[in-house]
């Protein structure tokens, strides 16, 4: 799967996990140079607290369009630090 943004590559892997019709990305497989950190939290029931990423590409900036749960519930916990995006950003295989 890929995922792309402003027309930049931002993470590609064949191991993604679906959940939600979202497509979490490992987190070794996403460009970290495209990615800033955001204050942001928001809670999910049965994951639990999500963190954000903003992401820069080609000179615009998408606020807050990634997450990722750096301690999820243990329902959720096959996503401990996998990233999905919405915002925009384009998932393909």
């Amino acid at each position: 799967m890929k995922a792309i943004w402003n027309n930049q590559l931002i993470a590609e892997s064949d191991h993604t996990i679906n959940i939600e019709n979202n497509e979490y990305f490992p987190a070794d497989s996403v460009k970290k140079e495209f990615f800033t950190e955001s204050l942001t939290h928001t809670t999910c029931p049965w994951k639990g607290v999500a963190s954000y990423y903003s992401l820069i590409a080609h000179g615009k900036e998408n606020i807050d369009a990634a997450w990722f749960y750096p301690n999820p519930k243990d329902a959720a916990s096959e996503i401990k630090n996998y990233v999905a995006f919405w915002k925009g950003v384009k998932i393909s295989k």
